[in-house]
C-alpha cells in the first residue's frame, strides 16, 4: 500500500513539474497583445503615408497654349502632364486649335467656370486675354506664365529669354553667310504677328545682329503660325533675291525650310526657332541652317510646381525663370 503511495504522489510532482515547465514557457514569449499593438503602428504610419500622397490631389490645373497643334505645345503639355503625376494633381490641356484670341480668352473663362484653381498659359498677345486673366485672379485662381506672358501679374514665368536667343539665331546666319563670302544683301523675316511678345522680342534679338552690318532687313510678314502661309511667304521673299530667311517660331520656321527646298537654291541661310520633327529633317536634308530649340519640356513641369506651391500658400514673388535654348545645327 505504501509503494502505492509512493507512486502515485510521484506521478503527481510529475504533473505539476510538467505544468510549471509549460507556464515557463510561455512567460518568456512576446505577450499576445504585441503583435496587435505592431500592426496598429504599422495601419497609423500607412494612413500617413496616404495623406501626404494625397495632398494636393484635388488640384485642377488648366494648361492654355497658344495652340494644341504645334510640337512645341505638345512637348509642353507633356512635361505638364508628367510632372502632374508625379505630385498628384490633374492638368487638362484645353488649348484652341488654333491661334486665335477669341478663343484663347473663352478657354480661360471655361477653366473659371469649371472650377480649375490654377491656370498655365502662354498667352498670344500681351494685352488680349490680360481682362479674362484679371477676372480669373479675382476668383481666387492661381496665374503662373509659359512661355509667353502676359501683361497681368503672375505667380512665376517660365520662359526662353526669346530677345537673347533671337541674337544667337541672328549671329548663327550672320557667320554662315560671311562664311560663304556674302556680306551683304536683303534678309527676310516670318514672324507671326505684332502682338505675341515672345516672337516680337526673338525679331528684335535677330535684328540687332545685323547693326551696323551692309545687311538688309527687309519689313517683317506675317504668318500667324501657319507653315502653308509662311511658305508662300518665304516664297515671295526669294523670288526678291534675299540671302537668308528667319523663322520666329515653329509653323514659320517650317513654311521657310519648305520654300528653299522647292527653290532648288540650297545657298540661302534659314534661320529658325523651334524644334519638330519637319525641322530636324529640313535641317539634316541642307535647307535650314539650324534652329534655336527651346526647352517646353521644362516650361511645363515647372509650371506645374510652381502651380502647386502656389496653391500651397507659397509665395513665389513672380519670379522669372530662363528655361534656355539650344542652337540645333545637322
Amino acid at each position: 500500500m505504501k509503494k502505492k503511495v509512493v507512486a502515485i504522489l510521484c506521478c503527481v510532482t510529475m504533473v505539476a513539474a510538467s505544468l510549471m515547465g509549460c507556464g515557463s514557457t510561455a512567460a518568456t514569449t512576446a505577450p499576445a497583445t504585441e503583435p496587435a499593438k505592431d500592426e496598429t503602428v504599422k495601419a497609423e504610419t500607412a494612413k500617413e503615408e496616404a495623406a501626404t500622397e494625397e495632398k494636393g490631389s484635388d488640384y485642377k490645373i488648366a494648361l492654355i497654349t497658344m495652340d494644341s497643334i504645334d510640337q512645341h505645345w505638345v512637348t509642353l503639355n507633356e512635361g505638364a502632364q508628367k510632372e502632374a503625376e508625379e505630385l498628384g494633381v490633374t492638368v487638362t490641356f484645353m488649348a484652341p486649335n488654333t491661334k486665335d484670341d477669341a478663343q484663347q480668352i473663352e478657354c480661360v473663362n471655361n477653366a473659371v467656370s469649371g472650377g480649375y484653381n490654377a491656370i498655365m498659359v502662354a498667352a498670344n498677345g500681351p494685352d488680349a486675354i490680360s481682362s479674362a486673366l484679371e477676372e480669373a485672379e479675382s476668383a481666387g485662381v492661381k496665374i503662373v506664365y509659359v512661355d509667353s506672358p502676359a501683361n497681368v501679374k503672375a505667380e512665376a514665368t517660365f520662359s526662353t529669354d526669346n530677345k537673347a536667343a533671337g541674337k544667337t539665331a541672328g549671329d548663327e546666319m550672320k557667320k554662315a553667310l560671311e562664311a560663304a563670302g556674302v556680306t551683304s544683301g536683303d534678309i527676310g523675316i516670318i514672324n507671326v504677328n505684332a502682338a505675341t511678345d515672345s516672337c516680337v522680342m526673338r525679331e528684335e534679338g535677330f535684328r540687332s545682329a545685323f547693326e551696323g552690318s551692309d545687311f538688309n532687313l527687309l519689313e517683317t510678314q506675317y504668318g500667324e503660325g501657319d507653315a502653308a502661309k509662311s511658305q508662300s511667304i518665304a516664297e515671295n521673299y526669294i523670288t526678291q533675291g534675299v540671302v537668308g530667311i528667319f523663322g520666329c517660331n515653329e509653323g514659320s520656321t517650317t513654311g521657310a525650310g519648305n520654300a528653299i527646298k522647292a527653290s532648288g537654291k540650297t545657298e540661302l541661310i534659314g534661320v529658325g526657332f523651334d524644334k519638330s520633327d519637319a525641322i530636324m529633317n529640313l535641317i539634316d536634308d541642307g535647307y535650314l541652317l539650324c534652329t534655336m530649340a527651346q526647352n517646353p519640356d521644362v516650361m511645363g513641369s515647372e509650371g506645374v510646381k510652381a502651380c502647386v506651391d502656389a496653391l500651397d500658400g507659397k509665395d513665389l514673388g513672380g519670379a522669372v525663370t530662363d528655361t534656355g535654348v539650344s542652337v540645333l545645327t545637322k
